[in-house]
């Protein structure tokens, strides 16, 4: 598990788990969290409930979408927990005992707090997602429930890393905002006409563009670090059938 100095909060429970802790085998080993992959339905159910104990926490408490790539936001209570996947893309709730949990294998997990009004939030982003502004529509839901952008911490969690984010040439168009200069999120890749992308830079720069200054970036890179991460990109590379996910969750507490 990894934490971030920034959500140590007694009324916090968090943690951006890596793939090491679990049962699954194979391409899945070990804690494979994604509930849509071809791993043992079995298997990912032990997953979960066992980084649900490793945070403290029950193994019904935990919360996730149908992630598809959106911008979409929706808030949730207690009612969500007995409910079909939810498509979207990111969480909002102030209702203690309730863990929202992102998957992902390169994107994005973004984890959220409002330190005065105790809401938390979790999200999902890719480049779609954040290119589609999911970022400042969690805020908009956050702020419809009393929240203020000051008062807001978010962690950018273990993600791609513009190392390994290679893009082609009509990627960067995804981009252009009269609101932040995205040319500095690209530079140019050894192949000609390609780039390199900074996705977790992008998405710090929709968070201080909406007055969000606590901001950390957790800097390891899933592409590269196989021990540690699953990766869509890299199981890609290798023309490999279906990949992992790994799991990241937050809960008030009190």
């Amino acid at each position: 598990m990894i934490h971030s100095e920034s959500l140590n909060l007694p009324f916090i429970k968090h943690a951006f788990f890596t793939r090491q802790g679990g049962i699954s085998e194979g391409p899945y080993a070990s804690l494979n969290c994604r509930l849509s992959s071809k791993d043992k339905p079995s298997a990912v159910q032990e997953n979960r409930a066992r980084a649900m104990e490793n945070i403290s926490l029950s193994r019904d408490s935990l919360i996730t979408l149908a992630q598809i790539h959106s911008a979409d936001v929706v808030v949730v209570d207690r009612t969500n927990l007995n409910t079909p996947l939810i498509r979207a893309d990111a969480m909002v709730t102030k209702t203690i005992g309730l863990c929202l949990g992102i998957l992902t294998a390169d994107c994005m997990p973004i984890l959220m707090v409002d330190i005065r009004n105790k809401v938390i939030a979790a999200i999902h982003a890719g480049w779609r997602g954040a290119s589609q502004g999911i970022i400042q529509k969690t805020l908009n839901a956050m702020n419809n429930l009393g929240c203020d952008n000051s008062e807001i911490r978010a962690v950018i969690g273990p993600c791609i890393q513009q190392k390994s984010y290679e893009v082609g040439p009509e990627f960067p168009g995804n981009f252009s905002s009269k609101e932040i200069n995205t040319d500095r999120f690209f530079k140019k890749s050894k192949k000609t006409g390609y780039f390199q992308f900074n996705l977790p830079e992008y998405a710090k720069s929709c968070f201080q563009a909406n007055g969000v200054s606590n901001i950390s970036i957790v800097d390891n890179d899933t592409c590269s670090e196989e021990h540690s991460f699953f990766s869509y990109r890299r199981s890609w590379l290798r023309s490999e059938e279906d990949y992992g996910c790994q799991l990241s969750a937050i809960s008030l507490v009190g």
